[in-house]
């Protein structure tokens, strides 16, 4: 991504000059809102939040936490919140109705939602086919475990309304949905998914932890978690998302060269479901979908409008200026500054 790309609004971000960014944050105050905080999805944030990077930076940031990436979007769109760290495709979604975000740091090279059926409720399964008619748990409706089930639903020949989609949340919420057969599939992440494979209450049919599975499934590189803002908060604030997206690329770095024993140090001991183990199993497998150092891949932002698109013909028909829904800027600037985390 070209730096000239964050010339918005009037205000040519990537083009002050170096020592903008290191004059006083405009907002040292910032809420971040996150739909699944426990996820390891959004390790980065909470590696972030617990090891003091955002202090470090001059940072007081509180952390909201929702039902799902959809809840945690509407809380900036109403003004309650004023990043979210979500799911990257919905920067496209949102351009598409006139509500412009861009996502200015990543998370996760692979979305790592992972769909699998109920063994209990499904034991003849054998194709997406056998997905008709059946209660599909989400974290929440409209999130992006919802968009991959109706991305995979597509490619299948089938529509999001052939199936009934139940919001369970991301924690014990799911896990119990799942053992109790009130859902017949579900679209989730770890920790939960290791928890339910480990017991045998999911069969996983569709994993997107593996980046190579993920790019088969979605054709492409598809960017995860990041955290994402409306264009006008990045056109306030610039030396703020700086410094949120310095301690968001220490984080990532300093995921990369941990063992499963230092983060199940750091991470609060909630998020671990009542089973250390699980979760550091969790951990190895989601670990090669974080992203390494925070950058969006150049054609991301196209894998996403294309997933969108395949259930949303208004969507597909749009005009969208893809290179507007993500920057580099930032990111270039925080690796520069921590090289090594």
């Amino acid at each position: 991504m070209q730096r000239r790309h964050l010339v918005v609004g009037g205000l040519a971000v990537a083009a002050l000059p170096p020592f903008a960014f290191a004059q006083g944050i405009e907002k040292p105050k910032v809420t971040i809102a996150v739909g699944g905080k426990n996820l390891l999805y959004y390790l980065p944030l909470t590696i972030a939040e617990q090891l003091g990077y955002f202090k470090a930076e001059g940072l007081d940031v509180t952390i909201a936490d929702f039902a799902g990436g959809s809840r945690a979007l509407a809380a900036v769109v109403g003004g309650s919140a004023d990043v979210v760290s979500g799911a990257f495709e919905h920067t496209v979604n949102m351009q598409f109705k006139g509500q412009p975000m861009r996502a200015f740091v990543l998370q996760g090279l692979a979305p790592q939602i992972v769909l699998g059926v109920n063994p209990k409720t499904m034991a003849g399964y054998k194709t997406i086919a056998d997905l008709k008619g059946k209660k599909i748990g989400v974290t929440a409706p409209g999130s992006s475990t919802n968009v991959m089930v109706n991305f995979v639903l597509a490619k299948a020949g089938l529509k999001p309304s052939d199936v009934s989609i139940v919001g369970v949340g991301a924690g014990s919420g799911a896990v119990a949905a799942m053992r109790s057969g009130q859902i017949d599939a579900m679209s989730n992440l770890d920790p939960v998914v290791t928890l339910l494979q480990r017991s045998g209450d999911m069969k996983i049919i569709s994993d997107t932890r593996i980046v190579a599975e993920s790019e088969k499934v979605f054709g492409g590189p598809m960017p995860a978690g990041c955290l994402y803002a409306p264009q006008p908060f990045l056109d306030k604030n610039p030396n703020t998302a700086q410094a949120l997206t310095n301690a968001m690329v220490r984080a990532n770095k300093w995921i990369q060269a941990a063992g499963a024993g230092d983060i199940i140090k750091v991470v609060p001991e909630g998020f671990l479901l009542g089973d250390r183990a699980v979760y550091i199993d969790a951990f190895m497998a989601a670990k090669g979908a974080l992203s390494p150092d925070g950058s969006f891949p150049a054609k991301g932002a196209d894998t996403a409008f294309r997933a969108l698109a395949s259930v949303d013909e208004k969507l597909a028909a749009a005009k969208l200026d893809l290179s507007a829904v993500y920057t580099n800027a930032f990111v270039q600037k925080a690796n520069a500054k921590y090289p090594k985390g």
